[in-house]
């Protein structure tokens, strides 16, 4: 039976150019499931609200898919989550990234949780929000990220980490892992699993335990 009469918990993510595509649709797929049982709202929030594309100029041929945004940086409303994912965008410092930096700094403090995939941990750290505290990112370019956040404790073993109200994860496919996690933490074991059965997802359930770390020499 449907949980339709609580409060809408409000859930918003970050696009810009170049965002990786299962950064967040894995996660938002999640969400989208969960919203048949319990009371959500969501918000796609980037700095225009033109179409916006996962596609980077990686060769002549690469192909990208784009999502509508729902609101810009100045007029989303107030939210209890937010979603940062990462992709090759994050890695640029371009105008879009900048006010996708600044915005994650003026709204965390409003935040139950901010939840970060791959390099998304990258923005969060140059937004400040994670200096003082364990958070982990994309295995293949672990140092890259880390470097960005010197006076953050990055945990290269880990697939997520949660430090207080912020929930990282490693690369690309641990962002379903981190929201599972998260979604169990919120709503239930129950809830969390049969999602991932209706999925015919595999969960990662241990946090602390990454292949990818092994595989890149971490």
């Amino acid at each position: 039976m449907a949980d339709q009469s609580s409060t809408p918990l409000r859930i918003g993510i970050i696009v810009f150019p170049g965002f990786q595509a299962l950064d967040a649709f894995g996660p938002l797929d999640c969400l989208n499931v969960l919203s048949w049982t319990h009371n959500l709202t969501l918000s796609i929030i980037s700095t225009t609200l033109s179409p916006v594309s996962t596609q980077i100029p990686l060769s002549p041929n690469a192909l990208g898919q784009s999502i509508l945004p729902t609101h810009t940086f100045a007029t989303a409303p107030d939210l209890d989550v937010l979603l940062v994912p990462g992709g090759r965008g994050t890695r640029a410092s371009t105008p879009a990234i900048q006010d996708a930096i600044t915005y994650i700094r003026t709204v965390y403090p409003k935040l139950q949780h901010l939840i970060t995939v791959c390099t998304g941990s990258g923005l969060a750290a140059r937004a400040g929000i994670l200096d003082g505290r364990r958070a982990t990112t994309n295995k293949m370019i672990f140092d890259e990220i880390a470097a960005l956040g010197p006076n953050v404790n990055w945990v290269p073993q880990a697939r997520w980490v949660v430090d207080g109200n912020i929930w990282t994860s490693s690369g690309v496919s641990a962002g379903i892992d981190v929201t599972f996690a998260w979604i169990e933490m919120v709503f239930g074991e129950t809830v969390a699993e049969k999602i991932a059965n209706g999925l015919e997802y595999t969960r990662h359930r241990d946090a602390n335990v990454d292949p990818f770390a092994k595989v890149h020499g971490l």
